[in-house]
């Protein structure tokens, strides 16, 4: 709870700075009194929330980042780890997609505008460029890192390719996937809004766009603290559904002292064997061997 108060209060107390500096007019070097009032923004958001344009750009925003970032987790998953396994793969698509991911998703709009008949499959392009490479670049690195003992081990025991790829490569290599499709979904959400100003009809960038044309300060303000919650939102969903999918994995907590503490972590050594008594470790002046393990983990 004490987190939680800290958190709010640090949201809080930006927010205070922010109706402090603007309803002063400051003018220092940077000039907060081209700002809106955070009361302006609150009242705006609340017109907005009355009617029906703000839901209906917020159900196409998502539409858009939700299709295009599905696809991107698919395809890109499954291209690393091809790249990762096959070097016929590496050899065939490793060129062509080195030349494609250095450039920007959102320098596509024209390609995307010439090639799709509608914009909003446009968009959805966009956005699923955007995503596909950070996922691709991280599954590919966490498949070739994978130890290949567990691999062989597989093998001994009578497991094929598929066996080895269900068992060890996707498991092994979720922890690295899930760091991808984090960063590729803030990457998705950069690009979407771009694309939905430079193309869309609808959505929560093609708002904020439209706001800062007709000189609507804090409508552009209420689109830009949209697109970050809806961030939040979906980042933090992104990462539940990894935790909760490599739960298997060993979590480090830490105890207020500062020093790192694994729940949960046995040695091999402590469990072939059990612990020395205590009279003979207190006589000799030395920790049993199972305690030494322990403390050296």
């Amino acid at each position: 709870m004490t987190r939680y108060a800290l958190r709010a209060a640090s949201v809080a107390a930006a927010l205070g700075l922010w109706q402090l500096l603007t309803s002063l007019n400051v003018d220092l070097w940077l000039r907060f009194s081209q700002f809106p009032t955070v009361a302006d923004v609150a009242r705006t958001f609340a017109d907005r929330l009355a009617g029906d344009d703000y839901w209906t750009d917020l159900t196409d925003s998502l539409t858009r980042i939700v299709t295009g970032f599905l696809l991107a987790a698919v395809v890109g998953v499954a291209t690393g780890v091809l790249v990762a396994r096959s070097r016929l793969a590496e050899d065939l698509l490793g060129p062509v997609l080195e030349v494609v991911r250095p450039i920007p998703a959102i320098a596509l709009v024209p390609v995307a505008i010439l090639l799709f008949p509608s914009n909003e499959q446009g968009i959805v392009f966009i956005t699923f460029t955007a995503a596909f490479f950070p996922v691709m670049v991280s599954t590919r690195h966490a498949v070739r890192a994978l130890a290949p003992g567990w691999e062989e081990a597989v093998r001994t025991m009578g497991g094929g390719r598929w066996r080895i790829l269900a068992s060890v490569v996707l498991p092994g290599a979720l922890p690295g996937i899930f760091g991808g499709l984090s960063v590729g979904l803030g990457v998705s959400w950069i690009c979407v809004i771009s694309a939905e100003m430079i193309s869309g009809q609808y959505g929560v960038g093609y708002r904020t766009w439209q706001d800062y044309t007709v000189v609507d300060y804090p409508g552009v303000f209420v689109g830009m603290a949209t697109i970050g919650v809806l961030g939040w939102a979906t980042s933090t969903a992104v990462e539940l559904l990894g935790r909760r999918l490599t739960r298997w994995l060993p979590r480090t907590s830490y105890v207020p002292a500062g020093r790192p503490r694994t729940a949960g972590l046995r040695t091999a050594a402590a469990v072939r064997r059990p612990p020395e008594p205590a009279a003979s470790a207190a006589g000799t002046g030395t920790e049993p061997e199972g305690a030494r393990d322990e403390h050296l983990v």
